[in-house]
């Protein structure tokens, strides 16, 4: 599975209207913040689809709980139907049920961050559950996605040490809540680069980790198995 590929220059006109708006994106385009998930979004569904062989990614209808073909990696929304509670997912990957469903989460200025991270934690941990109490070997992950202006200490600090207990997934029979893969993004609005020593690099949240430890979990659970098996 490729790296991810995310634009500087696109991520910095989201900057540029992050900071024409004093600190924060609208809900409704142009530069959204739904639209700043859609881009990560992307970049996820093109190099899964890689890894799969060059499978076709498609737009799916959010009222249809199956995939609009039989091997396709369909970005969002992606209907599943969990152990806990129905769920729209951003990436999937459905050929014979839920084998990859991925969620990006933006929360885009400090005032949102500090109310509602853990809220946010509490959502990541329910979607991992639904999808791993029906799918056990689905893999799950996950990326946070925030302007670093808007992320303080000791708020930092604590988001990461949380993110990576969350982020412990290896095997199908550990703890449903966790996911496979969770990568944390703090972003600069002047800029557009992500922040490349934030989390720290030896970390499981880096985003240059997150196509690897995709792999590594759906590898190991599914090689050799339809629609990958030879013949």
């Amino acid at each position: 599975m490729p790296a991810l590929s995310i634009s500087t220059s696109e991520l910095a006109e989201f900057g540029a209207a992050w900071i024409s708006r004093g600190g924060n994106l609208s809900r409704a385009p142009p530069y959204s913040s739904g639209q700043l998930g859609n881009l990560f979004d992307r970049a996820v569904g093109a190099a899964l689809a890689t890894l799969l062989g060059g499978v076709p990614v498609v737009t799916p209808n959010a009222n249809v709980l199956v995939a609009a073909a039989s091997d396709c990696v369909e970005v969002g929304p992606v209907r599943i139907i969990g152990g806990v509670r129905p769920q729209n997912f951003d990436v999937g990957y459905r050929p014979d049920g839920v084998r990859f469903a991925f969620d990006s989460k933006t929360l885009n200025d400090a005032k949102s961050i500090g109310k509602n991270w853990q809220n946010m934690i509490n959502d990541l941990a329910t979607e991992a559950t639904t999808v791993h109490s029906r799918f056990p070997h689905a893999v799950v992950a996950f990326m946070v996605i925030l302007p670093q202006p808007a992320v303080a200490e000791p708020q930092r600090s604590a988001i990461i040490e949380t993110l990576e207990r969350l982020a412990r997934r290896v095997g199908v029979e550990d703890p449903l809540y966790m996911a496979e893969a969770i990568s944390f993004v703090l972003w600069d609005p002047a800029t557009g680069q992500i922040n490349d020593h934030l989390p720290d690099p030896v970390s499981s949240l880096r985003i240059e980790k997150f196509s690897e430890r995709v792999q590594a979990a759906y590898v190991s659970r599914y090689k050799g198995l339809p629609p990958h098996a030879a013949g």
